[in-house]
């Protein structure tokens, strides 16, 4: 909302908010919503718990000690330990910065390759438009594990290996949304003004257009984090993400479900972490959309 600011003649004149003070009213109205107040205080423990994980975890998560494999929760154990006596609390403490660099790094990525081919696709002849979106629906319609399956077949198991599968899933799908945006926009009045002045593509497409769409591409990748994690985790279970020496929460669950008959608790400390993920993310990234929507916070002008 606009700040009122008196002047001296009796007159009032309209004051936009700066952009800490559109995060601080974004972020009240997250907060006024008790399942985005939820979703905001999950979010913040597992980035939280993601930046400081090596002071949290209090053993080496690859720390191996036979006399206690499959222990039991206890003081010493918060989780109890796996089938190597690793302990589990530090797996899961040390899989959560997993999970957080590869979903951030992967989201970053696709955004910054999704960026200029949607607004090329949007805004350039309509012959380069039909030939983008052939190629984002041609990579889109690639069933997700057929593509990571392939994927990981080429290059072999890896981070960097789950990364790409991430931006090659995620890329068309960001990339369209881009480009609709752009075709909503370059209709306007504004778009119209700078061409009449002869302004270049190159300062529409950066300077008028890219600020414009990027808000819902933001959100849209807000709301992708959990299914960018539970990607990474099903790949890792599955023996094709991350390598096994690297404390995920995949692959914890994939230890798990080894010694499942012994003991379910590293199946429990496996996939606890995954459920509040979903539901922080999705939670939160819910009640960002509401905030910034004008369509959906009538308090909210356009």
């Amino acid at each position: 909302m606009a700040a009122v600011t008196a002047t001296t003649a009796g007159e009032t004149t309209i004051r936009e908010p700066g952009p800490l003070q559109r995060a601080g009213i974004t972020l009240a109205h997250v907060l006024s919503h008790p399942l985005g107040a939820i979703g905001f205080v999950l979010v913040v423990l597992i980035v939280a718990t993601a930046l400081f994980a090596p002071w949290i975890a209090p053993y080496s998560p690859t720390a191996i000690s036979v006399k206690e494999r499959l222990a039991d929760p206890s003081l010493s154990h918060l989780l109890g330990t796996d089938q190597l006596g690793r302990d589990l609390f530090s797996r899961v403490i040390v899989g959560t910065r997993t999970a957080m660099t590869v979903a951030l790094t992967a989201l970053s990525v696709s955004i910054a390759i999704a960026l200029p081919l949607g607004l090329i696709a949007g805004y350039g002849p309509r012959w380069l438009d039909a030939i983008m979106i052939l190629v984002f629906d041609s990579v889109s319609s690639l069933p997700m594990i057929m593509l990571g399956l392939a994927v990981v077949v080429l290059l072999g198991p890896g981070v960097s290996t789950v990364i790409l599968v991430i931006v090659l899933y995620s890329v068309p799908s960001y990339a369209r949304l881009v480009r609709t945006q752009t075709l909503s926009l370059k209709t306007r009045d504004f778009i119209k003004a700078e061409q009449v002045m002869n302004a270049g593509t190159p300062r529409i497409l950066f300077r008028h257009l890219l600020p414009n769409v990027i808000g819902p591409l933001v959100i849209l990748a807000c709301l992708d984090i959990s299914t960018v994690i539970t990607l990474e985790a099903g790949l890792s279970f599955l023996g094709l993400g991350v390598k096994p020496q690297i404390p995920s929460w995949g692959n914890i669950l994939s230890d798990g479900f080894a010694v499942i008959r012994n003991s379910a608790v590293p199946v429990i400390a496996g996939g606890a972490p995954l459920i509040l993920a979903t539901v922080g993310f999705t939670f939160f990234g819910e009640a960002l959309r509401d905030a910034l929507d004008p369509k959906l916070n009538p308090e909210r002008k356009p």
